[in-house]
């Protein structure tokens, strides 16, 4: 397209699928007119020429849904602008239900459509036939239909945005190749091409199911892996005229569309294919796979049933075409944490040219302003620990998401595939212990124990609730073991260890050794970055405990901060040391019986250095649970020796189920679920943790906020008066006819007899009667202030 490629771009985007033209043309309107896109071969000669290209708006957060909402509106706004067609059809999507835990499932949609502002509504099996009267609805139970869903024409699309992205400057290079990423001192310098080199302060990686390749390049990880992905495309078949809404059968794994007279029919089979990047080539360029008939049968079959004219329909063809996937099904958006100036945009499963606008924008707005315009921790890069990187696990894994597109989101769902590869110290004893293993951040981490059979999931009451009542139990009235070992163990070390601190955390960090500090992290907006619990081991050292998951976006956030004249280290010691938290009544004696009566001594929120059982440990006086309890870390290699003591003494191990309950009967929040980027901790019941007197990283727009009050959300305790209720978060909250908030954590609560939640609410619904929309049914609850347990927090501080 431009025959010369220029010495220094401010951007580049490296590949041509709709995530690069998105990218590119969000940079140009962003007034970054010097941008420039690479691509090895043609623009959208990847997966994007190939995409079904559904757009269907709900999601399971607010942010992700708004992502969508906003490609919707520039899909249908791109011609005026640019004089290019996108080829958007807006005529609405039908998703179906042949049993009654689908038809819960998609009730729970439509819930969230309603908290979300999408429209959607629920309809019987008959006005569903009315809206697609080419299908079998024999055994449809109900439908929920959304109207203002539609599709597009990929290859339309990426013209409008290129066409538009070159108005303002930008320019492409098709044939162009990436042979290298050159960084130094942990950001990107440069980008080495089959046609030179271009000096760049930041990339933008959008190369589809070749990214994986592309990251390592630039010294950072991108978990993405192929696999196949079907769809059949009839001849004309009468009864078709126009455009018709979209199909969803995912009881029978399929969708279904017209297509110029004929049926698209596509399917996310329960045994997909996964196929290595090095089989297809770099040359592969809108090429498809072959088509396999014997694997599609299955699928056949399902649509056959759904569809009585697909029996005489004339098949045009069988395409099957590679698409990119991730180990948790969600996709890569934002800066690398290892390497400034590298920004992911890639693993789309499937919902590139659905999210591609949004995502397109959210991405082009962090490179230029620092930050995304929203949360979006859900596809944050660095929610992946290094190891999912490995060829094996993705191609172990990624076959199963495809799988699971369409499969119903039951409470505790895991994964079966991909397991084991990282594994606590701990492991074989939780295997002897019957534990029932959830993956936390690559770890195998206990549920609960004493499991005898696989549970069946459910949205009502659970397998495990027996099993979550027992351990709640001695860890309220005896002695309980929970493993903390995957929690994230940063090191902090260094004569300014504590000055640099104190700038990055909102607590004082002053305080001298054998403290133990609570603190959040904002960023410059004054939203909430993270949460971590701080020891202070020396004058130079710390450690910080923050979520599993969150270790090497921490990491990366950290090592971001420190000033070039800074003298401090960060170092991550989580796999090096392993971490019990005892809680219960009986604790304080069990201790004693063992030779460690000087644990009982240490004042809450204090740690000290003890022997238990010959084993050298810390020992910090603290609670997530809400009982007297404490945290003991030891070397790895020790945690058996230590385990086996406190297990003959008679303490109970209990898993994540159970504390979980025990930490929202407490109103302890959870990142990711109850806070995050878009939580200003003056909504919180967080303020403790807040020294006004220190001058720390997004005061002073927390200090702004604070100064002029405006109406804002509020989190709170939710307790419900139905014991039918069964919530999960993320559930509506009514007062009347309007929705005053959300559900963002859910339990059943085993100390205070009733469901639970932490909800954020509008300041009117505090202290007040509500209802919480179920899967369409609406159940009576009431929000408090404080904890549903023990509010004044006396039983964590007991002597």
């Amino acid at each position: 397209m431009t025959a010369t490629l220029p010495n220094h771009a401010s951007v580049v985007v490296i590949g041509g699928g709709v995530m690069g033209c998105s990218v590119l043309y969000h940079l140009a309107k962003l007034g970054i007119s010097d941008a420039v896109l690479l691509e090895r071969n043609q623009l959208t000669s990847g997966t994007t020429w190939h995409s079904a290209a559904q757009v269907r708006a709900l999601r399971s957060t607010r942010n992700m849904t708004e992502l969508i909402r906003y490609s919707i509106e520039l899909y249908s706004s791109l011609e005026q602008e640019t004089g290019q067609a996108t080829g958007w059809i807006n005529k609405g999507s039908l998703s179906i239900a042949t049993s009654e835990d689908r038809l819960a499932h998609i009730k729970r949609q439509e819930s969230l459509a309603h908290l979300f502002g999408v429209d959607a509504s629920s309809i019987s099996a008959g006005e569903a036939a009315e809206i697609w009267p080419l299908m079998n609805t024999d055994d449809v139970i109900g439908a929920v239909w959304s109207p203002g869903d539609g599709r597009v024409s990929p290859s339309d699309l990426c013209a409008a945005l290129v066409k538009g992205a070159k108005s303002r400057g930008a320019k492409i290079f098709e044939d162009t190749g990436v042979d290298g990423i050159v960084t130094d001192g942990g950001r990107v310098v440069a980008v080495e091409t089959s046609q030179g080199r271009i000096q760049t302060d930041a990339i933008a990686i959008c190369t589809g199911l070749w990214s994986r390749e592309a990251a390592q390049m630039a010294g950072t990880s991108a978990p993405v892996w192929p696999c196949e992905h079907y769809y059949l495309l009839t001849k004309p078949i009468e009864g078709i005229t126009g455009n018709m809404p979209t199909l969803s059968d995912h009881d029978s794994h399929l969708y279904i569309r017209d297509d110029s007279g004929g049926l698209l029919v596509g399917c996310f089979e329960p045994n997909a294919k996964q196929i290595s990047p090095e089989v297809l080539g770099q040359n592969f360029a809108f090429q498809l796979l072959p088509e396999d008939w014997d694997h599609f049968e299955p699928m056949m079959i399902n649509a056959l049933h759904r569809l009585p004219p697909l029996e005489t329909a004339e098949v045009k063809t069988l395409l099957n075409g590679p698409e990119s996937f991730t180990p948790d099904g969600g996709f890569l958006l934002g800066e690398a944490p290892e390497t400034r100036g590298v920004f992911l945009g890639c693993g789309m499963n499937s919902v590139g040219v659905a999210t591609g606008g949004g995502a397109g924008m959210a991405l082009a707005h962090n490179i230029v302003h620092g930050h995304m315009p929203m949360d979006l921790h859900e596809v944050d890069p660095a929610r992946f620990p290094g190891c999912w990187n490995d060829v094996g696990a993705l191609a172990a894994r990624v076959p199963e998401v495809l799988g699971k597109h369409y499969e119903i989101t039951y409470p505790g769902r895991q994964w079966d595939t991909g397991r084991h590869i990282r594994r606590v110290p701990l492991h074989d004893e939780w295997v002897n212990a019957d534990a029932h293993f959830g993956q936390v951040y690559g770890y195998e981490r206990p549920m609960y124990f004493g499991k005898t059979t696989e549970p069946t999931l459910t949205f009502g009451k659970p397998d495990w609730f027996d099993h979550i009542a027992s351990e709640v139990n001695a860890a309220h009235t005896g002695a309980a073991i929970f493993d903390q070992s995957t929690l994230g163990k940063i090191n902090v070390n260094g004569p300014d260890a504590e000055t640099f601190l104190n700038r990055v955390c909102t607590n004082d960090m002053r305080r001298g050794p054998g403290s133990v500090l609570f603190s959040l992290m904002l960023n410059d907006a004054g939203g909430i970055e993270d949460d971590l619990t701080a020891l202070r081991l020396d004058d130079e050292t710390y450690r910080l405990s923050v979520g599993s998951a969150s270790v090497r976006r921490v990491m990366g956030w950290l090592s971001r901060q420190v000033g070039d004249d800074e003298r401090l280290s960060i170092k991550d010691e989580t796999d090096q040391l392993a971490t019990l938290a005892l809680a219960g009544l009986e604790v304080p004696a069990l201790v004693a019986s063992i030779g460690a009566t000087e644990m009982n001594d240490i004042k809450y929120f204090r740690h000290a250095a003890l022997d238990i059982g010959g084993v050298s440990v810390l020992a910090a006086r603290m609670s997530y649970v809400g009982e007297v309890g404490w945290e003991v870390t030891c070397a790895h290699e020790h945690a058996t020796q230590l385990y086996a003591t406190l297990r003959d003494a008679g303490a109970q191990p209990a898993g994540m189920f159970a504390q979980t309950s025990m930490r929202i009967e407490k109103q302890f929040l959870a990142y990711g679920h109850d806070m995050d980027t878009d939580t200003s901790p003056l909504a919180t019941p967080l303020g403790f943790a807040i020294a006004w007197d220190t001058n720390f990283v997004g005061r002073d727009a927390l200090q702004k906020s604070k100064d002029q009050p405006s109406e804002r959300r509020r989190v709170v305790s939710l307790v419900f008066e139905d014991p039918n209720a069964w919530p999960m978060g993320n559930e509506p909250v009514y007062m009347g006819d309007q929705i005053v908030g959300q559900t963002t954590s859910a339990s059943y609560g085993h100390r205070v007899g009733a469901h639970i939640a932490i909800a954020s609410v509008d300041e009117s619904a505090i202290d007040a009667h509500v209802e919480v929309d179920i899967a369409g049914n609406k159940y009576s609850a009431h929000t408090q202030s404080k904890a549903a347990f023990d509010p004044t927090g006396e039983r964590m501080r007991a002597k």
